[in-house]
Order: structure tokens, then sequence, then C-alpha cells
């Protein structure tokens, strides 16, 4: 059982007293950004929120909000939120969670300053918006689990060390009551992935097959049959990760945007007027975001997460058109030239995500990512305004009994 996190003033005091000691021992811009990360795990800025020697200081979660704050203010290194976004924005969270005292010490330092890159294995390709309706089996062997199956639209699958991968155990249970959870080694024997190319030109995607790959039971998370209970834990951590992070005011897409209107020299009065009301949308997106996170309680994030998630998506979107058209016929080409290839992340990353016309292209994967902008209306409506849910029909029906196509 976690401990109640601690809050108020002494907390307030303890984060910042942290961050004052971690900045002077190892100031960002003499120090290399592994070597900082690893100095901020072990100072307990990492996740806060999380207890002592698991990267945290056991306070509460509104002071990751002061941490961001301060590290920004101070130009820490914090790329690796994005170059590890699956392990840092879900995994944590799970591990936290639902993790034994030995995963979290085996896992997550080398998860935050991206020793290893964690990717998510849900969708499949008779199981997107109904993840509980997966097919890819693990069977028991003695102290292992041989799995079997295939998953699509795994991000970041071929840089990835590990994988959090759902699977049937149980196919004469209902489909929600018969799934496991596991950590698999994505460089096993057996693991093979596969890129998809995006309209970037990237490879972002993957689907990855499984043929009799082996994953020891060490690596099981929570119990056999848990496996929805602890999904649903990684779906609200991804959605408060995409949706509900809490970057500096004028950065990301609309720091974009002004830097092309200021650029263009328009004097269009349109354009200034629609700028100037995109940013404000997008700063009172910033400041909800922070407030839900100063109101989020320790342990599986709430629905918060699927309102920014929904919100973000379609503003997003907006904002990339709208700096595209102000670029004209330019906005229809790519600077740096348009290949297919792996996506690589590393201190080169800014400078490619940051194109204008990558960032168009990039933001419609947004509604459809991490939960589509369909099923973020029917979690908030059933969740949040108590709406009747759709029917499910199939909800007690064992799933080896469930009709597939």
């Amino acid at each position: 059982m976690t401990a109640s996190p601690i809050t108020g003033v002494d907390a307030e005091a303890r984060v910042n007293e942290a961050i004052d000691k971690l900045l002077a021992d190892h100031p960002p811009a003499s120090t290399e950004p592994k070597v900082f990360w690893g100095a901020q795990f072990d100072a307990g800025l990492a996740w806060v929120d999380f207890e002592q020697g698991s990267g945290g200081l056991g306070v509460s979660p509104k002071y990751r909000e002061l941490v961001t704050r301060r590290l920004n203010d101070a130009d820490a290194p914090m790329w690796n939120r994005i170059a590890n976004i699956i392990g840092i924005g879900m995994g944590a969270g799970v591990l936290h969670t639902h993790g034994t005292a030995e995963q979290k010490e085996r896992w997550l330092r080398p998860m935050f300053v991206v020793d290893e890159v964690w990717c998510q294995l849900f969708s499949e390709p008779g199981a997107g918006s109904d993840v509980a309706g997966l097919a890819t089996r693990a069977v028991k062997d003695g102290d292992e689990w041989i799995i079997n199956g295939q998953k699509v639209w795994t991000t970041l699958a071929h840089l990835a060390k590990w994988g959090m991968v759902v699977t049937r155990t149980d196919p004469e249970q209902p489909k929600h009551k018969g799934l496991t959870y596991f950590i698999v080694d994505m460089e096993a024997d057996g693991v093979d992935i596969r890129p998809l190319y995006q309209i970037t030109g990237e490879a972002e995607f993957n689907e990855v097959f499984f043929d009799d790959a082996r994953i020891p039971d060490a690596n099981r998370i929570d119990d056999v049959g848990a496996g929805w209970r602890v999904a649903m834990t990684t779906l609200m951590n991804e959605r408060v990760a995409i949706g509900g992070n809490t970057p500096p005011r004028n950065s990301g897409t609309i720091g974009v945007a002004m830097d092309t209107w200021k650029q263009s020299g328009s004097g269009d009065v349109g354009d200034r007027r629609e700028l100037a009301r995109l940013w404000g949308e997008v700063e009172a997106m910033r400041l909800t975001a922070i407030r839900a996170t100063e109101n989020m309680q320790a342990g599986v994030p709430g629905p918060e997460g699927s309102t920014g998630k929904l919100a973000w998506a379609d503003l997003n979107k907006e904002v990339t058109a709208f700096t595209v058209g102000m670029m004209g016929f330019d906005g229809a080409t790519i600077p740096e030239g348009y290949t297919l290839e792996p996506t690589v992340y590393d201190t080169r990353m800014t400078e490619r995500i940051l194109s204008p016309q990558r960032w168009f292209l990039r933001s419609r994967a947004n509604s459809i990512e991490g939960g589509t902008s369909e099923i973020m209306r029917n979690i908030l409506g059933e969740r949040v305004l108590g709406l009747p849910g759709e029917p499910r029909v199939d909800k007690n029906v064992p799933w080896s009994e469930v009709p597939r196509g």
C-alpha cells in the first residue's frame, strides 16, 4: 500500500530544496543529459509523487508542475520525456501502481535516463477501439509464458527494449476478465518488428508479430486475469501524457505558428486575429492542464486525461493547419526533403519536429492515437456526464463464443 502523499508548505519546501541541490550539483549547461537525468531520478524529481527510491519524494502529484516549471526555467534537458514517452508517460505509472518492488528497482531508472526505451502493445488488426477483444494468446509453460499473436500501430517498437503487452490467458472468460499483462523483451527470439510508414515519411509506428516468444513469469504485472485493470491504468496515463502535459508558454505548435507569422511579415488583420484566438485557446488549455495536474490524486488518473486529450487533438490540428496556411505554397513542401526512414529520437529531434510542415502532417494522427476522439467522447459521456453506456451484448459472454470477423 502506497503511503499518503505529503502536501503543504513542508512538501513544497522539500521539492524546492531538492531542485536547488540538483541544479547546483549538476548545472544543465555543463552536464550531459543522461547524467542529469540520473541525478534527477536519484533526487526524487523524476516523478515526485512516487515513493523514495523509485524516482520520487512521496509528495502530492501537484508538485510535478513545480519541477517542470523550474527545470524549464533553468534550461535543463527534458527531451527524455519525448524520446521515451511511452515509458516515462505510461509505463512508469503502471509500475508505480501495479509493479513489485523488484520490478520498480529494475526498470524505472533505466527508463527515465533513456537507457531502455519502452513501447505499448495493445491494438491488434481485429481489436483497435475494442482493446478487450484482443486475440494474442499467452499460455503458461513452467516459469514462463509462450506468446503468439500480432499487434499493430506500436509506437517506437523498433527502438524499444521493453514492451507492455496485454494477452489473453483464459479464452473461456468474458473478454475483459481473461486478460493478463506482461513486460516483454522486444529483442527476444520470436519477436518480429516491421515498420509502418506514415505521411511524414517516418516509420514511427510498427506491427509486431509474436511467434512462440517467451516471457518469464517474473515479468507479469499484477495477477493473472488482472490485465484489463492494468491496461486501464496504462490508458489513463497515456491520455494524461498526450493531452495533459504542461509545456512552457509559447512552446510547441503555437510557438511555431507565432514564429511563422513573424517571419512572414504579414500585415493581414485576419491572420493576426486568428493567431490571437488560437493562442488564447492554447493558453487556456495549458492552464487547465496545470490545474488538472495540481488536483490529481495519487494512483490511477481519472477522466481528466480524456478531456485534455480530446481538446488538444482538435486544437493542435487547427494550429498546424493555420501555420502552413500562412506559408502559402511553401507550406506544401518539406524543407528537409521527404524520405522513408525509421524514426530516430536524439538531440537532433527538435530541429526535425519543429518543421511546420511536419507538425501539420504529424498532427493528423492526434485524433486517432491514444484512443480515438470518438472513444474519448464515450468515456466523458459515461464517466463524467453519467450518460447511459452503449449496448454491450458480449459483456458476459465467454470470449471464445464471441463472433469475430
